[in-house]
């Protein structure tokens, strides 16, 4: 039910935003800005360790036996 919801709002957005006519009425500029480099935060992070492991398993598969109808070539109908 929550993902129905969801899926609607999002096609409800999508029928607004595509009903509206935008025309641009004006030229615009980026305002200019002094930027100094700056740092990123560290992290230290632990994670968990994780064994992966691969196992060999032998799965019994059915045989299937097809057996196609053989055709008829008295009925081609041409």
């Amino acid at each position: 039910m929550k993902h129905l919801s969801k899926i609607l709002a999002v096609s409800s957005l999508a029928l607004a935003a595509s009903a509206c006519d935008v025309n641009k009425t004006e030229e615009g500029e980026m305002p200019e800005a002094d930027i100094d480099g700056g740092e990123l935060p560290e992290y230290e992070v632990d994670t968990m360790d994780v064994d992966v492991d691969t196992e060999t398993k032998e799965v019994e598969v059915p045989v299937v036996d097809v057996e196609m109808p053989e055709e008829d070539d008295d009925d081609s109908g041409n």
